[in-house]
């Protein structure tokens, strides 16, 4: 009905081939002029394997479009065994659905309702579309509005209900409306046996407990009323008891004081577990932890006596009505109280001085603990543990002296600054011109051209490097 253009509308398959609204399967099996098609989308295909061993009549007068009908009676006596489990399936399948869903769509459908209540088809001429189609009030059209919008699309239970739920919505709509006119009391109750009428609960609608007041005395609730699940009992109110919550709770009084007809319980003082008003004074019975001495309740301490039940290395801390373990100080092995003072023991590192158990400064005693080289004790609480002295790191499990690494080794001119590399390079020149000018002098022509040729380059070095200078000077001046 919601995803199909309206001459292709599905109805129930046995409305149309049976004739009658058969929403269960106690119902459809009882259709004896059902056929086959119906049948089938009725019953899933593994449900229905019993049946079909069962055989088909010949053609029969009840038979539509040349459509053999299937003998259901033969069927029936057949798969007699397993009918109560196909009944409980089908019923399982809708009865999945909780009340409140069905409850949320229905009020949908009611907003849908009086959301279109003034609208028309919308063709602009509505007095000659109601005359020549219909009313737009009770039309499909209009049903098909209010149905499309009943549903959140992300409300899946809603949707999945709705789905299944189709044909009884048309029922409704086009059949039922002026004899039902409460749609959930109709469906929701009566054709779905999702809920029960308000007073009522459980698979059979079985009437909650009342009194006067009402359901649980009108102070409480029934469980599972309105519902098909719950057990029914009364689920009272804060302070009050009983079947029909006509009683007062433990800690709770009958005020007197209030409206007589009606019963009002108070709530005693916070130690009472009865009392006869709101007064410490007053109390008849304590709850546990309390003791009852003249009409008061008094807290028992349970830490003085053998009440308690702390596990090792913790001590009983009393409280108003209990009491509490807490953990021991970590000086204690065992503990009668807070703190170093109550301890019963001392634990490793520690050492009773006076009345307390204190640390064990295991640095301080003489030769040190610590074995490894460049190591310095260092005493924490109840131990100590043991560290690089100052100036050293630890590298490979060992303390070594913190400095950076040594790099390579340096060259012979890597310090010199750039004049100094100058002077050496003139120095060594200087020395090679007076080699050639010792061996010129001999008269040897060959060294006479080199000493030349040497002294001419280093006099054209010497005045480069000075023109730069003095060139460089100039313009700085200037």
């Amino acid at each position: 009905m919601r995803h199909q253009p309206p001459a292709q509308k599905k109805r129930s398959s046995f409305i149309q081939e049976c004739g009658r609204p058969t929403e269960q399967i106690s119902q459809a099996l009882l259709c004896d002029g059902c056929t086959d098609g119906a049948f089938a989308r009725a019953f899933p295909q593994n449900m229905t394997a019993p049946f079909a061993s069962a055989g088909r009549t010949e053609r029969t007068s009840g038979r539509r479009g040349g459509v053999q009908s299937f003998d259901l009676s033969s069927a029936m006596r057949r798969a007699w065994p397993i009918l109560p489990t196909l009944i409980l399936l089908s019923l399982a399948r809708v009865r999945a659905a909780p009340c409140h869903t069905c409850q949320k769509l229905v009020e949908s459908f009611i907003k849908g309702l009086e959301r279109t209540a003034n609208k028309n088809f919308g063709g602009g001429n509505t007095a000659w579309e109601e005359d020549k189609l219909a009313k737009y009030a009770s039309s499909e059209t209009r049903l098909l509005e209010i149905v499309e919008s009943a549903c959140d699309q992300s409300d899946f239970e809603c949707n999945r209900l709705l789905e299944r739920i189709e044909d009884q919505v048309e029922t409704w709509w086009f059949h039922r409306q002026r004899e039902a006119p409460d749609l959930s009391e109709w469906l929701c109750i009566e054709q779905l046996r999702l809920c029960c009428p308000r007073g009522r609960f459980g698979p059979d609608c079985e009437e909650c407990p009342s009194g006067p007041g009402g359901v649980c005395g009108g102070l409480g609730r029934c469980e599972g009323e309105g519902t098909r699940t719950g057990d029914g009992q009364c689920v009272c109110d804060p302070g009050y008891a009983g079947p029909l919550c006509r009683d007062c709770a433990d800690g709770y009084y009958a005020d007197r004081s209030a409206n007589a007809t009606d019963i009002a319980c108070a709530a005693c003082f916070h130690s009472c577990k009865k009392c006869g008003g709101p007064q410490d004074y007053k109390c008849l019975d304590c709850k546990a932890g309390w003791m009852l001495h003249d009409n008061k309740c008094v807290d028992v301490d349970e830490c003085g006596t053998e009440l308690s039940r702390c596990p090792s290395n913790t001590y009983c801390h009393n409280t108003d009505g209990s009491y509490d373990c807490r953990g021991c100080d970590q000086a204690c092995v065992g503990c009668m109280g807070s703190g170093p003072a109550r301890c019963k023991k001392c634990a490793r590192g520690y050492k009773l001085r006076g009345a307390k158990c204190q640390d064990v400064d295991e640095c301080g005693q003489g030769a040190t603990p610590c074995p490894g080289l460049n190591e310095a004790c260092i005493n924490d609480l109840g131990s100590f543990h043991c560290d690089c002295a100052d100036g050293f790191i630890r590298r490979d499990s060992i303390c070594v002296d913190n400095k950076a690494p040594a790099g390579p080794e340096k060259g012979l001119f890597d310090d010199m600054t750039e004049d100094e590399v100058q002077v050496l390079q003139q120095m060594f020149f200087g020395v090679v011109i007076c080699a050639l000018a010792t061996l010129a002098a001999k008269g040897d022509m060959v060294f006479t051209a080199i000493f030349i040729g040497g002294v001419a380059a280093m006099a054209g070095y010497w005045l480069t490097e000075k023109g730069d200078d003095v060139l460089d000077g100039f313009l700085k001046a200037r």
